[in-house]
């Protein structure tokens, strides 16, 4: 049995920030420090045996703080998956642990060296392995699930429970030293079926669209990309006044040898 994710991603400014503090890191693709986001939905496919991984920051603090420690946290992935891309075979909560120590200290160099006080970012993962997937994040970038008729949350938001008013604050997030806060990422190993879908967003969707909304959108009878093209102009036609990212994937199950498969996708 081959499996393939096919995936679409998008990182949009919104329409109210000046800047995007935003970005992902999506199978080796991910945004350079200062930009706009991407111009158009994103696709690409992966075999299951290529260990993909995907993953999505939302950078926290002003003065380009935010969009910096999002753009290390994809930097210091990118590094550490080339360099560890085997550990995924034998112990990916492993590489998802070590990921996270990675990408933290990364974030907390960086603010150390510069002197900045408060700066960081979230970050939500998913790596598929041989029978299940496994996510891991840390803040309230969530991660969704859409199973043979069945739509959940999977990951766990780390946000102060008993704020009564505003956005709740944060209780785990990538860029505090080990000192002040133990990181402690949510991490779970999902058995996967084909044809089921997952998304990985910033707070720029959950902020506009209710979960009901949300798994309408999931439920459509479209391509991956048209899917997430139709998520995106949902929250811009709600106003978008956050960044918003977004990953969406597809496991696809073919009892067809991958070459055999792979000209047959490309004709």
């Amino acid at each position: 049995m081959t499996y393939h994710i096919d995936y679409a991603y998008t990182c949009h400014a919104g329409k109210v920030r000046p800047n995007n503090e935003d970005n992902f890191w999506c199978c080796g693709e991910y945004l350079p420090v200062s930009n706009h986001g991407t111009e158009e939905i994103r696709t690409g496919l992966r075999l299951r045996e290529s260990l993909p991984v995907m993953s999505v920051f939302d950078g926290m603090g002003g003065e380009s703080q935010g969009e910096m420690a999002a753009w290390l946290a994809s930097d210091s992935l990118e590094h550490f998956y080339r360099e560890n891309k085997g550990m995924l075979r034998k112990a990916p909560e492993l590489f998802l642990t070590e990921a996270c120590k990675n990408m933290n200290q990364a974030v907390c160099d960086y603010g150390r060296e510069q002197r900045i006080s408060a700066m960081g970012t979230t970050m939500a993962m998913i790596a598929f392995g041989k029978k299940e997937a496994y996510i891991c994040n840390l803040g309230d970038s969530r991660i969704y699930r859409f199973s043979k008729g069945n739509f959940s949350q999977i990951s766990r938001d780390h946000v102060l429970k008993s704020c009564r008013f505003g956005k709740a604050p944060l209780t785990q997030f990538l860029g505090v030293e080990e000192t002040e806060m133990k990181l402690e990422p949510a991490i779970a190993a999902v058995p996967y079926q084909d044809r089921d879908r997952y998304l990985l967003c910033s707070d720029g969707v959950t902020d506009m669209l209710s979960d009901r909304e949300i798994e309408e959108i999931m439920k459509l009878e479209d391509s991956i990309r048209d899917i997430a093209h139709a998520l995106l102009t949902r929250v811009l036609d709600k106003g978008a006044r956050d960044n918003t990212t977004i990953i969406l994937c597809e496991v696809r199950a073919d009892n067809r040898p991958f070459k055999t498969w792979l000209l047959q996708k490309k004709g």
